[in-house]
């Protein structure tokens, strides 16, 4: 069996930052342990399964496929970066020639559509409600020990912990915070969690790019110490901060060492728009 694989880092306009995804062209199907065996070999965050679901599609002229995501360690139900990346190479590998594709996934039917700067998912928006500090405590304090929290919410749909920081920090704070990800396991093991966001609002613009919110994403219950950049995470983080700062447009910064850039938009339809880039990094074939 031999498949066209291709690596793709999301969110950024420069190799080597950004979110890498590994993303996979099914041209038949591929036996359902296969999926994970490949995303372990491929050892990235996730990789991306794109599957035609009608023989006669064409990965070249068709607008709607299948799409999965696998970390090394299970299937998830969404995957931002992922998806961006499954769009960039079917719109700058593949030559694509559809503006729009429809990616029929776990989630539900996502949509990912040219733009002049970049490629724009369309993605679901998930709340997050009032969490009680007492009941997520040691997984906080086991994390980020005696850092300063000034929120937490809980999404039910995602099963993500958004922690907010205190206002009295900043992004240099967020870059450099030490997060024990190897204890969370022993900590919360109910299945109620399975991503914690570390989340501080923005800084006026100076010398330095100006964002609305900065975030880190951490899912080591699905195999993910910690992601570089994470949509499924914004889904939340989207709907949180438009709240709290009154915005419908925002631009957003995940801190980790590799860094991304999204830029977001609230839909009247309850979704949300958000816009990145991604770079092509390697295209080979995989023999199994």
């Amino acid at each position: 069996m031999k498949l066209p694989v291709f690596i793709a880092d999301a969110f950024t306009a420069s190799s080597f930052r950004g979110n890498p995804a590994a993303v996979c062209l099914l041209e038949n199907k591929l036996d359902e342990y296969m999926h994970q065996k490949i995303a372990k070999e491929m050892n990235l965050s996730e990789t991306a399964f794109i599957r035609k679901l009608h023989p006669s599609d064409n990965f070249a002229q068709s607008s709607c496929f299948g799409l999965r995501w696998f970390t090394p360690a299970s299937e998830v139900p969404l995957c931002g970066h992922a998806t961006l990346a499954s769009a960039a190479v079917l719109f700058h590998k593949i030559k694509n020639m559809n503006s729009t594709l429809t990616f029929v996934t776990l989630s539900g039917e996502l949509k990912a559509r040219r733009a002049e700067d970049g490629i724009v998912l369309d993605l679901p928006l998930y709340p997050a409600y009032p969490q009680d500090f007492h009941e997520v405590e040691d997984l906080i304090k086991t994390a980020i020990g005696d850092t300063q929290v000034q929120d937490i919410r809980y999404s039910p749909d995602t099963r993500k912990l958004l922690v907010r920081l205190s206002d009295t920090y900043d992004r240099s704070f967020l870059e450099n915070l030490q997060v024990h990800t190897e204890k969370l396991l022993q900590v919360e093991n109910t299945g109620k969690v399975k991503g914690l966001i570390l989340t501080l609002k923005g800084e006026p613009g100076g010398q330095t790019q100006a964002f609305d919110f900065y975030s880190r994403y951490f899912a080591p219950w699905v195999g993910v110490a910690e992601d570089p950049v994470t949509g499924s995470a914004h889904t939340v983080l989207s709907s949180y901060w438009s709240q709290q700062l009154g915005k419908k447009e925002m631009r957003a910064f995940q801190c980790s060492c590799r860094g991304g850039e999204l830029e977001i938009s609230l839909r009247p339809d309850g979704r949300v728009d958000i816009r990145g880039r991604a770079v092509v990094v390697l295209e080979g074939t995989l023999t199994a």
